[in-house]
């Protein structure tokens, strides 16, 4: 258990966002300790990708504060200012440059952190930056994607434009990163291969909160979960503690063993 907020990297308190008559979050409270992974599950339309919003600044809530290093998120930082402070997200979509090959995808954003994401010449960056280079090779490696690093992102299936997303998170080093259903569209060997590699992330203590919906992936590797339902958290704990949860079978989980 956690002694203290300085155990938190994010820490989420009386959260309320509505729109129009529709509550999607209400009064939630949540805090992710540092070097864990936390699994926020739920039903299609619980909130969940609207949480991650509030988180990363493209929505502003209703209420409520988001904390992270010290900072009130909800206080006029812009998604950029968020981004710069050390959160990543990938998202449902995978947000690439379809026009650049794989492996410029994967280095443009290590420039933007480094220099700032407008005060650099991406082109002349790409020729001369011999260290963001080998990481990005080495990135797509571990993904399975370095055979085809030279190959135009646009070309990819969904599943693999969702593994270069998670590369060009990664070679940020975000002190936290927000996975939205980060493997959704993939075979299963591409899973599994994410999941090993999300392994490796864990054990150089990188936060991350995963959004998810196959519970093979949830289960390995959550360390707690959260369970969302109408907006709200209805239930938290172990993955062993959720799995037998009667609120979590009810809500989300049905009948079906998990």
């Amino acid at each position: 258990m956690s002694n203290g907020d300085n155990d938190f990297v994010l820490s989420i308190r009386g959260v309320n966002k509505t729109f129009g008559g529709l509550q999607a979050l209400s009064d939630i409270n949540l805090n992710i300790e540092k070097g864990k992974v936390h699994a926020i599950i739920g039903p299609n339309g619980a909130g969940k990708s609207t949480l991650l919003n509030t988180c990363i600044g493209l929505l502003t809530p209703d209420s409520g504060s988001i904390t992270f290093g010290g900072k009130d998120l909800t206080k006029s930082m812009t998604p950029h200012a968020i981004n710069q402070a050390g959160i990543s997200r990938v998202f449902q979509t995978p947000q690439i440059f379809p026009e650049l090959s794989i492996l410029q995808n994967v280095m443009i954003p290590a420039f933007a952190k480094r220099d700032g994401a407008f005060s650099f010449n991406p082109l002349k960056a790409l020729r001369e930056e011999e260290g963001i280079l080998n990481e990005a090779t080495t990135l797509l490696d571990d993904l399975g994607m370095g055979e085809g690093a030279h190959h135009h992102a646009g070309n990819l299936s969904r599943g693999n434009k969702r593994r270069l997303e998670l590369a060009m998170c990664l070679i940020q080093h975000p002190k936290l990163l927000l996975l939205d259903e980060p493997t959704a569209g993939m075979a299963r060997h591409d899973t599994n291969r994410t999941i090993e590699l999300l392994k490796k992330i864990k054990e150089s203590g990188m936060t991350k909160v995963i959004i998810e919906h196959d519970m093979h992936v949830v289960f390995s590797l959550a360390d707690r979960i959260s369970v969302l339902a109408q907006g709200a958290i209805i239930a938290e704990g172990t993955p062993d503690e959720i799995k037998g949860h009667p609120k979590v079978r009810e809500a989300y989980l049905g009948s079906a063993e998990i």
